[in-house]
């Protein structure tokens, strides 16, 4: 909600009384819609049709309109539709304001560990690790941040391997929280400068991950969630000796039907 509370807070009267449009596939939609809520802001998300059960009845309970789209990538061409309806468009990760509310994570994290070395954050569309990048390096430059982000909807590391945004065709993974069709401008350039390193994990990997935390640490994340964490266990980040390691668990919505499925 950190972001989303930040951007909804500093919208303009204009956009306050007019009402947002956000895309998600369920994460954003309901910090937006939240935040919306809180605030006397009308949220109309547009989410795909396969977004978890879970997501949408909390996104609904919010109090958000959702409009719903065939898949993943059909989810902005609907955007620009009901922008040119005169709503305002919260983009749910490349937002000055979004990446801003998520940088107090990062303040957060050497509040209670100032002596960090290493940050292990889930990446989708880069909103998240931008906002904790840019506080972590601002005041401990020698803490590492890397992000982690899922093979089959790898849409930063594309971009930074390209050095420019990549839209993807297909996203084919289990962690629908980083599913994102494509990096944001403003968090590729702050990844660039500040993110030590992302590194791609499967879904096998992740489903490890998310065994892990549930039946070890006793935490319910949803595979998104589960990613950081995933990638310290599997090896594909890895700490040095003596290292002060956070691994960022975000994302707790998983419909129980899918949690048991993992589990099993």
């Amino acid at each position: 909600m950190r972001g989303a509370t930040n951007a909804i807070l500093r919208l303009s009267p204009a956009a306050r009384v007019g009402g947002v449009v956000t895309m998600s596939a369920g994460n954003a939609a309901q910090a937006i819609a939240y935040a919306g809520r809180a605030n006397g802001v009308k949220v109309t998300v547009v989410m795909p049709e396969t977004a978890p059960k879970t997501k949408i009845a909390a996104t609904r309970g919010y109090g958000a309109e959702i409009r719903f789209a065939a898949a993943m990538t059909d989810l902005l061409p609907m955007v620009q539709e009901l922008q040119a309806q005169g709503l305002h468009f919260l983009h749910p990760f490349d937002d000055d304001d979004v990446i801003a509310g998520h940088a107090s994570l990062g303040l957060e994290i050497l509040e209670d560990v100032p002596d960090v070395d290493l940050v292990v954050v889930p990446v989708g569309g880069g909103g998240l690790i931008s906002g904790v990048a840019l506080a972590i390096k601002a005041k401990r430059p020698s803490a590492r941040v890397i992000g982690v982000e899922p093979e089959g909807a790898q849409a930063v590391r594309l971009a930074l391997d390209a050095g420019h945004v990549v839209r993807l065709e297909r996203l084919s993974t289990i962690a629908d929280g980083l599913a994102a069709p494509f990096a944001g401008e403003r968090t590729l350039e702050i990844i660039r400068r500040d993110v030590d390193d992302v590194v791609l994990i499967d879904d096998e990997t992740i489903l490890e991950g998310l065994r892990f935390l549930v039946t070890r640490v006793r935490v319910v994340a949803e595979p998104a969630g589960a990613a950081a964490v995933a990638a310290l266990l599997s090896g594909a980040v890895t700490a040095r000796p003596g290292e002060r390691v956070v691994a960022i668990v975000s994302g707790g919505n998983v419909d129980a039907d899918r949690l048991a499925g993992y589990l099993a």
